[in-house]
């Protein structure tokens, strides 16, 4: 499969070219020459195929023979190595739990995958492979554990200073080994900048070998689809088939993945784009205006992104019928004081607790449910992370419900280390160079 960029369409690339060069020189971001749609056989018969075989199947239909069969078997069984379940809390209404991987985050999908594949294109005698990442929170721990001990490689990570949660943020500094982590006194979208200047500084990049492992890079997209067929192949079986989709949404790699998985012929009904304060998608879906602003901090702080980078993907998948990816989406979001509430109705109503991203799908799905009634449509609400990385958000009430996994306990124990940086990317820019 070849790959260009969304500001040069006529660019073609292969996919280890893609993955290692993470973001064209242009600033676009790269997406599949073709999104080939997926035979109706294998879309009716979902049910039938466990996830291994769901992702290796989507995954073989969109890079061709650029990983040979048997090989991207062994990736797929390696990094897709826990469940993620589809989980009935009333009648139409599940959540989809993807916290069940090593970092308690979805993005395991998408950072185990790339990490696997990365080794993989990695030849010996190669230049070390430098991975910055910028973090709001779950993405630096799933991509920490993700590569963790990957010869070969060293990853930098990049969070906001006091903007993650205690345990996030134990999870991005406690790994050591080929890992480390920069402390920014500033938001996410200013560490996300700093990875994107990086980029294209024609300095850094004659001294080092960089690649990125934000949702910018196309090897974190597309095992993001997998989770989607996956969860309407559970549906299948409880003979579920008209279906929408409820995401909490920061970057918009989560929905992005999602509306790549419709392209391939997933049959869904609707996308619900569910954001905390940083409303830029919702304001654009109902004014038709695009406008970037800089991000708030919230509650539900993985979604605190004022220019989801995602979003010109999307743009770039509908680029032919802007009218439909209006029609296939509708936006919603809610105030910090809407999530407390969102947590505690879920809580109440089905004794199960909601992390801050899950509760705002749930409050979205809920309302989209009681306009659209007469569709009838089961709403699936994706659960983003587990509750026990925001302690901070519960009551004690709450909290007590909530099971500690072991890796959780064993991170306190861990010391941990970061190097505080400011937002000026000549004094990042100096970090890397002096810490070569």
């Amino acid at each position: 499969m070849k790959f260009y960029s969304t500001n040069n369409t006529d660019l073609r690339v292969g996919f280890k070219e893609a993955v290692f060069n993470s973001m064209p020189q242009d600033k676009g971001l790269y997406m599949p020459v073709q999104i080939p749609r997926l035979e109706d056989k294998f879309l009716n018969n979902l049910d039938q195929y466990t996830l291994p075989e769901i992702a290796f199947h989507v995954a073989q239909n969109l890079l061709g023979d650029d990983i040979p069969a048997d090989d991207l078997k062994a990736i797929i069984h390696d990094a897709i190595n826990f469940y993620a379940p589809v989980v009935k809390l009333e009648d139409n209404v599940y959540v989809l739990e993807l916290f069940h991987g090593p970092s308690l985050a979805f993005k395991d999908f998408g950072a185990r995958f790339m990490s696997r594949v990365m080794s993989y294109f990695l030849e010996e005698g190669e230049k070390q492979l430098d991975v910055l990442v910028a973090t709001s929170g779950d993405t630096g721990g799933a991509v920490a554990l993700g590569f963790l001990g990957v010869p070969n490689t060293r990853v930098t990570i990049l969070y906001p200073k006091g903007k993650v949660s205690q345990i996030q943020e134990l999870q991005l500094t406690t790994n050591g080994q080929n890992i480390r982590a920069l402390e920014i006194d500033g938001t996410f979208d200013d560490c996300q900048a700093l990875v994107k200047q990086a980029f294209t500084d024609k300095e850094l990049n004659e001294h080092f070998r960089l690649t990125s492992a934000n949702s910018i890079n196309i090897a974190r997209l597309i095992p993001q689809t997998f989770y989607y067929f996956n969860a309407y192949a559970q549906l299948l079986r409880e003979g579920i088939s008209k279906v929408v989709f409820a995401v909490p949404s920061g970057n918009f790699g989560n929905i992005g993945a999602g509306l790549l998985a419709w392209k391939m012929g997933l049959p869904v009904e609707q996308f619900i784009a569910a954001t905390n304060a940083n409303d830029t998608v919702p304001a654009f879906l109902k004014t038709g205006v695009y406008q970037p602003k800089p991000s708030v901090a919230t509650l539900s702080n993985a979604m605190d992104v004022g220019n989801p980078s995602n979003w010109v993907r999307i743009a770039d998948m509908f680029k032919e019928d802007p009218a439909a990816l209006k029609k296939l989406i509708v936006g919603y979001t809610y105030s910090d004081e809407d999530t407390l509430r969102a947590i505690e109705a879920i809580s109440k109503q089905y004794n199960y607790i909601a992390c801050p991203h899950t509760a705002i799908a749930w409050k979205a799905l809920n309302a989209y449910q009681q306009q659209n009634e007469a569709k009838g449509a089961t709403g699936v609400f994706l659960s983003t992370a587990h509750p026990c990385k925001f302690p901070d958000v519960f009551t004690p009430e709450q909290a007590d419900k909530i099971n500690i996994p072991e890796q959780v306990t064993a991170l306190e124990k861990k010391a941990h280390q970061a190097t505080s940086l400011g937002t000026s990317f000549e004094e990042f820019k100096g970090y890397l160079l002096n810490n070569a």
